[in-house]
């Protein structure tokens, strides 16, 4: 008996394509503004999955021709001192986008300093007036991650009208902008989380499922209805008794890739995407300076 195996959805090879766009992009508007579009990423301590994510979008900024302006500062730095970095990069006319890498010491606010960004620098699109724009379906920022998810979605041409979407997670960086944006695209949304009851009947009732929860392995083939499209934003470190580590998603991919029509791998899924996304809302800013 032959088994069927879902299709693959790559955000590797999307990402590429999209950097390939932006480039194009940059250099026709770098003539009429005079200047490059440029990013500034705050990083905090010494996280290193924080230091290699930063690294991977100041390589990523390099390649396409957006200027760096990133900072790092030791874990020890006051609140006062990042939310000055922050109104002097408000300020700075090169500066188009404003990121500050989560997650930071404890003793910072890391909203507060969210909100210190001016909304139109907001490379992250979490500020709340871009969430705001966002419920109302107005232009602007959107957060990376679900623009990600809605643009992998759009590229393997996945019908979202009608369809029944479920997303496991409510976090302000995933899920309810991730409900709004499904929303917008016509399908029906049902969001879970950890308090709902009769978790795999929810699931289930999935055409479209997206896990974002942070639990690795969390999301079973029992849990997937047959030809379901899975979208795996989860991004967990997990040890073998031997010590070797490796990235997994919130979901059994070898199980589950038997069961789904179409998949997102991890890594090589969402991750690129997210990433993508960032430098696509920054040069979105830059190109409303003409």
């Amino acid at each position: 008996m032959d088994t069927k195996v879902a299709q693959i959805l790559d955000g590797k090879a999307l990402a590429q394509k999209i950097y390939a766009e932006l480039a194009d992009q940059i250099q026709s508007l770098q003539a009429e503004i005079g200047r490059p579009p440029g990013l500034a990423v705050l990083m905090v301590g010494d996280n290193p999955a924080s230091a290699a994510y930063v690294r991977n979008k100041e390589r990523a900024c390099q390649k396409i021709g957006i200027a760096s302006f990133g900072k790092h500062f030791p874990a020890e730095t006051a609140f006062g001192e990042l939310e000055q970095v922050i109104q002097s990069l408000n300020q700075d006319e090169r500066v188009d986008g404003i990121l500050v890498q989560l997650p930071l010491p404890p003793h910072l606010d890391s909203v507060a300093l969210l909100h210190a960004i001016a909304p139109d620098k907001d490379a992250d699109g979490l500020h709340p007036v871009n969430l705001g724009r966002l419920v109302r379906g107005e232009s602007g920022l959107r957060s990376c991650t679900p623009a990600g998810v809605m643009r992998l979605l759009q590229e393997y041409e996945i019908e979202l009208k009608g369809k029944q979407a479920v997303i496991l997670g409510r976090s302000i960086l995933v899920g309810k902008p991730m409900a709004l944006m499904l929303l917008e695209a016509d399908a029906t949304v049902t969001i879970a989380h950890s308090r709902s009851q009769n978790l795999p009947d929810i699931t289930r009732s999935a055409d479209i499922l997206i896990a974002a929860v942070g639990r690795p392995n969390l999301v079973t083939p029992e849990m997937v209805k047959p030809n379901a499209v899975v979208v795996d934003v989860g991004i967990n470190r997990v040890t073998d008794d031997a010590g070797n580590s490796r990235l997994v998603g919130d979901v059994q991919f070898e199980g589950v890739l038997c069961v789904a029509s179409s998949i997102t791998p991890v890594p090589g899924g969402i991750g690129p995407m997210t990433v993508a996304m960032l430098l696509q809302n920054t040069v979105w800013s830059y190109s409303q300076k003409r």
